[in-house]
């Protein structure tokens, strides 16, 4: 596992290579934030041009003599790469620089490593680690290659390597028969929220937009923040009193990030899961951000991926307070989506967030007659788990004719988490 060791790696060797990538200069700034954000220190960025990775190297042979010259000449400890390299590509790279090699997947693994405190983002990340460390079993270790043998111990054998893939084999198994556990906590949970009519809503956002300051700001929480990527990563719910009498839930979430590892978003499928199934997200930007657009498409793009696409969304602009050139209001046009700008830090705008809240998830409860077919018991199940029945009674073809007190957001998410429309409302 490659785990950057903030005690003992000081100094990195940064190589982003421009394949007439969009947004370059972006790119970089965000790599040397990831690189920043695990202590260490850049002592030179190899840059250049290239139409297409090479095969076996990545980069051309040229840049690999210039950062071989560099490595040896300055003795770094690390040489980190902002692209995601090959097994292969990473061992004859380590063996022609004579130094290790780490490639983006694996920094941002090592960041969530270090972020990682609770006992479900440990394992997370764990298992994203192995996953990643899987694909690598091929380095230059000679003692991979060797058979087993001696005495007590002829016959087939079996080689490290496989024994290596066999142990980490086990150990993944073993993290997703825990996370499986853990996940079954969160599922009871979830359907403890539904059955209590709490409305959940969720904060989502690109990574260090200041979600964690808004949590803290709505719910008197306090949960760790700073000014760097992936501060938190453990999910943290709070009951908060959004009105007199009128309470919510507020789910604070891992930050996202453009070409988030997939190994990353399958291993906190868990913990994303919350998201999924919210009433309500709330998707953080920071207003100075001048990639602000592109960030909101990488996490409108994640929220996609786990299926989260149908639950509704109010942006919320944050860290007016930086600059001058924005006042808090509000911007809900119908047919659009709902727009806040706020400052997390100094309260400004929170008031008008709260009543933008308000405004999506209080609705009243109405009387529907619904007629479910035989297929749709997912629906009816749903209902029941919302406690919205009020009468039921068989329609003699194997379904239901129900009579449900429920608002029509509910009922509305009801259909689309079951892929169905509106359609049995009498």
């Amino acid at each position: 596992m490659t785990e950057v060791d903030d005690a003992q790696v000081k100094r990195a060797v940064l190589v982003s290579i421009d394949f007439n990538t969009p947004r370059f200069d972006e790119e970089l700034d965000e790599f040397i934030q990831l690189v920043e954000s695990t202590g260490l220190s850049p002592d030179i960025i190899i840059g250049g041009q290239r139409y297409k990775p090479d095969a076996r190297f990545f980069i051309g042979k040229g840049k690999v003599e210039e950062i071989s010259e560099f490595v040896q000449a300055h003795k770094p400890d690390l040489v980190i790469f902002n692209h995601e390299l090959t097994p292969a590509q990473e061992r004859n790279l380590e063996k022609e620089i004579k130094c290790r090699v780490l490639d983006r997947v694996g920094l941002i693994l090592d960041i969530f490593a270090l972020r990682a405190r609770s006992y479900e983002g440990k394992l997370q990340v764990e298992l994203a680690q192995l996953q990643h460390l899987s694909t690598r079993l091929i380095r230059g270790w000679t003692h991979l290659e060797r058979q087993k043998g001696g005495i007590g111990l002829r016959g087939p054998g079996e080689t490290q390597l496989e024994t290596d893939r066999r142990l980490i084999g086990n150990r993944i198994k073993a993290i997703n028969n825990r996370l499986s556990k853990v996940r079954s906590q969160r599922n009871q949970g979830r359907k403890w929220r539904k059955r209590s009519g709490v409305p959940v809503v969720s904060l989502v956002g690109y990574t260090n937009a200041g979600k964690s300051t808004l949590f803290n700001r709505l719910s008197g929480a306090s949960v760790y923040t700073a000014d760097k990527l992936f501060a938190t990563l453990d999910p943290t719910l709070r009951r908060l009193e959004l009105f007199p009498g009128y309470k919510i839930i507020l789910s604070d979430t891992v930050g996202f990030i453009r070409h988030i590892p997939h190994d990353l978003i399958q291993a906190f499928h868990a913990t994303l899961e919350e998201v999924k199934s919210a009433d309500l997200l709330l998707h953080v930007v920071d207003v100075n951000d001048e990639q602000r657009d592109e960030h909101i498409a990488q996490v409108n793009s994640v929220i996609e991926q786990i299926g989260a696409d149908v639950v509704p969304q109010v942006m919320v602009f944050n860290k007016i307070d930086v600059t001058d050139r924005v006042q808090a209001h509000v911007i809900d046009n119908p047919g659009d989506v709902a727009k806040c700008w706020l400052s997390a830090h100094s309260g400004e705008g929170e008031n008008e967030l709260r009543e933008l809240i308000g405004k999506y998830i209080r609705a009243e409860k109405q009387t529907f007659k619904l007629h479910v077919p035989a297929d749709a018991g997912k629906i009816r199940a749903s209902l029941f788990e919302k406690g919205a029945v009020c009468h039921e009674v068989l329609d003699g073809e194997g379904g239901w004719l129900i009579d449900v007190s429920i608002d029509q957001p509910s009922l509305e998410r009801i259909f689309r988490d079951s892929g169905n429309l509106l359609s049995m409302i009498q």
